[in-house]
């Protein structure tokens, strides 16, 4: 009987593709985990994450050139309303942050040594907490440096 295959993972299921190692790959799947990471439905998450990457949001300096209202109206739009004002400063903080203290999310990644030093590395920043550095870690881990059996890939 032929194994069972493996569910695509959540990033797979986005069309982020993670084992390239692209910064642009990498910082969309930064941008949902920040989405992932509120109590809000998966399903909400998903079409928000959609709606700002089909805005061309998919580096820090285009989140940052969108600006507050243009974010608030993108996440209403994908009905991520509940959380819609705080999301939109965290999403600026966010990236404003990554960009002074690493430049890239190549840069912070690369100066983790662990996965459980990235998930720390990510909770310095204000906004970000254990459950969206869970995430973010649980996908970027494997096809980074963590375990060491990818280093070849």
């Amino acid at each position: 009987m032929p194994a069972n295959p493996k569910p695509p993972t959540l990033a797979k299921k986005l069309g982020i593709h993670l084992s390239s190692r692209k910064e642009k790959e990498l910082f969309k799947w930064f941008l949902a985990c920040l989405l992932y990471g509120k109590p809000i439905q998966q399903e909400i998450a998903e079409r928000a994450y959609t709606q700002l990457v089909s805005a061309g949001l998919e580096t820090p300096d285009a989140v940052l050139e969108a600006g507050w209202d243009k974010l608030v109206q993108l996440l209403d739009e994908a009905h991520y309303v509940r959380y819609d004002f705080s999301t939109a400063t965290k999403l600026l903080d966010v990236c404003r942050e990554l960009k002074q203290r690493y430049g890239t999310m190549r840069n912070l990644i690369a100066k983790a040594g662990t996965a459980g030093e990235l998930a720390t590395r990510l909770q310095e920043f204000k906004h970000i907490g254990p459950v969206t550095a869970r995430i973010f870690t649980s996908e970027v881990g494997p096809v980074w440096h963590w375990p060491t059996k990818h280093l070849a890939a």
